[in-house]
């Protein structure tokens, strides 16, 4: 009975703290119709700032306290919701999504940055030299005792305000119509800067609660909120008081699984899992209301041609070609992952870009086709390789299936719940039988990944590694393509416009899910086995939820819908840091933030870098003259390099000068005068037809 209280009463305090971050992240879903995502990462930042301010600069505690509660926290919360949120609140949910998993992963980097991760930073718990209360056969100490009286004062505080005062009134107002709420005089903008205000700080209380009982690391901190995230949805995004109850069922759950779960090499992973698995089935099983902010502005999937297809691919190749010639062994150790990491990150394309399903578990499921792989391909053998493909399309067709009725925000958070899931339990169970057949996974360490063996030639050098990437990117550039001017590439993208219009076409969208699903799970597996050869080693926190989280941002920062933007994403998470790293050791989470504030600028190009690439260098392409000069310069460029002629820094400033100029003078010599476009009825006639007429046309005409 004593050790049963005793589990009891650390279950409500932990309740207490996803109590009062899961309301604060309620509150701000409700009000700005956001779910950030960054919840976590602003009570991160401040406990890290209570921690400087009190114990590393010696600041009194309730100066401390007070300056982060009133000052930083309601500044952060009004400069999130005014330069960040708002530009994108004319957009749709997953415009708003990605600028939450940009703030996220801006803050942990931001924190990596300033605080070192390796060094220790223990913080005290509030009146840790009082003695503790007794409770007869349990006793609770003071911070336990502060933090359920904090819980308490907030929810009666949320209640007197939502309830009793014009400020709640109005924000409550905003919840259920903000358009028809500014008719009456209220202010959704008010209510939203409010609601940001309360919600850090709610997030900043609970950091600076919950910091002293665990590490003081950045990326723990911030995941914690996945426990907030299933109190929210218990709450349905909605109900506070179903949120307070969610609260105490995840933090009761973990606390009497930490003294009850039978001690064994398989289930230590399921107790730190145990939250991200409630939040999966919370969004299985209940029923959820339509979510607010449906309507977005859809941007156009491009349309690639065949020509430039196989132009792309052609580049892809010489660009491997190239690195391959100029970089020694270091460099093709640094840039061995480029052309695998694009392979997953293309994945996104089909699934995002043309179906409009949101997933954050891609490369968890690359960490699948790796683990495969490098178990059934210990020689090399060549039909592992599909093997590995097959396995993680299943995965993906098995996720896909219990989050059919989930859209938007609810399929993040089951997609980021999967991945959580897969990082901090199945990925660490040592090898087990399944029906006869014994199954590894990481096996509670690392697994070697070797090369493939083609008809008797064993790939082994960084060198082979990073051509046979390269091939295979290529290869799945070109597959991308070819669906996305196919019959099922123009289905999935009616799917994203309107899936109850595709239904009533005779479109079937649960299955259309399941194989959009299944296609880049496959594509992210093969992603996963080429990075694991090329990596030699890999372990499970190469594949955890953090680690995805840039290669999301880059592929929605280079353009969902664009073939390219496999290459560009690549190119953009491994050439930074390498780029980077003679400044020192902090380059990677330099280039981390970087990344995340380029994410943050998604507002003002939410159609992704790639196709305004593509538009600025179609001139110099189809320039029957320049083009074969561009050609020329480079490779004079390229062997005056590898001859040691010049070096890298003069190679790489004189081919972005001369590549630009040649693209100028292209774009000057094709504009001429200009004109009025053509209207519709003279397409075909004053100008050539062309493949991409056909859709705009259907869209014009479903639009109106």
């Amino acid at each position: 009975m004593e050790q049963f209280l005793t589990f009891g009463v650390v279950g409500l305090t932990t309740a207490a703290i996803y109590a009062i971050v899961g309301s604060g992240l309620v509150l701000t879903y409700t009000t700005a119709g956001v779910f950030n995502f960054a919840h976590g990462a602003a009570g991160m930042l401040s406990a890290f700032a209570y921690w400087q301010l009190a114990f590393g600069w010696g600041w009194p505690v309730p100066l401390a306290l007070a300056f982060v509660l009133l000052v930083l926290a309601p500044g952060f919360g009004l400069l999130v919701e005014r330069v960040l949120m708002r530009p994108v609140q004319s957009l749709g949910e997953a415009e708003r999504l990605v600028m939450a998993v940009a703030l996220l992963t801006g803050c942990i980097s931001m924190a990596r940055w300033i605080w070192d991760p390796s060094a220790a930073r223990p913080l005290r718990p509030f009146f840790a030299d009082s003695p503790a209360i007794d409770l007869g056969p349990a006793a609770i100490t003071w911070h336990q005792a502060l933090t359920l009286a904090v819980a308490v004062l907030v929810a009666l505080g949320l209640w007197f305000l939502l309830g009793r005062t014009r400020a709640g009134t109005e924000m409550r107002a905003c919840v259920d119509d903000r358009a028809l709420a500014g008719l009456t005089g209220a202010s959704p903008q008010r209510a939203a800067r409010l609601a940001w205000v309360l919600g850090t700080q709610l997030a900043a209380i609970g950091g600076i609660l919950i910091a002293p009982t665990v590490a003081l690391d950045a990326q723990q901190l911030s995941l914690l909120i996945v426990s907030a995230y299933t109190a929210a949805v218990f709450g349905r995004l909605r109900s506070l008081p179903l949120t307070f109850l969610g609260a105490l069922v995840v933090g009761c759950l973990e606390s009497f699984l930490t003294g009850y779960l039978p001690q064994n090499d398989y289930l230590p992973g399921l107790r730190l899992a145990a939250p991200a698995l409630l939040l999966f089935l919370a969004l299985i099983v209940f029923p959820h209301r339509r979510l607010r902010g449906r309507e977005r502005r859809l941007v156009q999937v491009p349309l690639p041609t065949v020509r430039g297809t196989l132009v792309f691919a052609g580049c892809v190749l010489l660009f491997a070609v190239f690195l391959a010639t100029v970089l020694d062994s270091e460099g093709l150790i640094s840039y061995g992952p480029l052309f695998a990491l694009g392979v997953v990150a293309l994945s996104y394309v089909p699934l995002a870009g043309y179906a409009g399903q949101i997933s954050l578990c891609q490369l968890s499921i690359a960490g699948i086709g790796a683990i495969v792989w490098g178990h059934l391909g210990g020689q090399g053998q060549l039909w592992a390789l599909p093997v590995a493909v097959l396995v993680a399309a299943a995965v993906g067709a098995l996720i896909a299936i219990p989050a059919l009725r989930l859209s938007g925000i609810y399929l993040a958070l089951g997609t980021a719940a999967f991945a959580v899931v897969l990082d901090r339990w199945v990925f660490t169970l040592p090898s087990f039988e399944l029906l006869g057949v014994r199954i590894a996974l990481f096996d509670q360490g690392s697994v070697e990944v070797h090369g493939p063996n083609l008809l008797g030639w064993q790939l082994t050098s960084e060198r082979e590694l990073l051509l046979f990437s390269a091939v295979l990117l290529a290869l799945a550039s070109l597959a991308v393509a070819w669906l996305r001017r196919g019959r099922f590439g123009r289905a999935l993208i009616a799917l994203r416009d309107s899936e109850a219009a595709y239904a009533t076409l005779g479109g079937r969208p649960l299955g259309a899910k399941v194989a959009v699903f299944a296609l880049s799970a496959a594509l992210a597996g093969l992603g996963g086995a080429l990075y694991g050869m090329v990596q030699r080693t890999v372990t499970a926190e190469q594949f955890n939820l953090v680690a995805n989280l840039p290669i999301f941002l880059i592929a929605v920062i280079g353009g969902l819908g664009a073939v390219g933007t496999g290459l560009f994403t690549g190119l953009s998470y491994v050439a930074p840091p390498q780029l980077l790293s003679h400044f020192g050791d902090w380059a990677h989470d330099a280039s981390t933030l970087l990344i995340a504030l380029a994410g943050m600028g998604l507002a003002h190009s939410p159609g992704g870098i790639v196709p305004r690439l593509r538009a600025e260098w179609l001139p110099l392409v189809r320039d029957r003259v320049l083009f074969p000069v561009t050609g020329a310069v480079i490779g004079l460029l390229w062997l005056l390099y590898g001859t040691d002629q010049v070096g890298g820094a003069v190679f790489l400033v004189t081919l972005i000068v001369a590549s630009t100029a040649l693209r100028m003078w292209a774009t000057a010599r094709q504009s001429g005068p200009h004109l009025p476009p053509d209207p519709v009825e003279w397409w075909g006639i004053r100008r050539p037809w062309r493949p991409e007429d056909r859709e705009v046309i259907a869209r014009g005409i479903a639009t109106n």
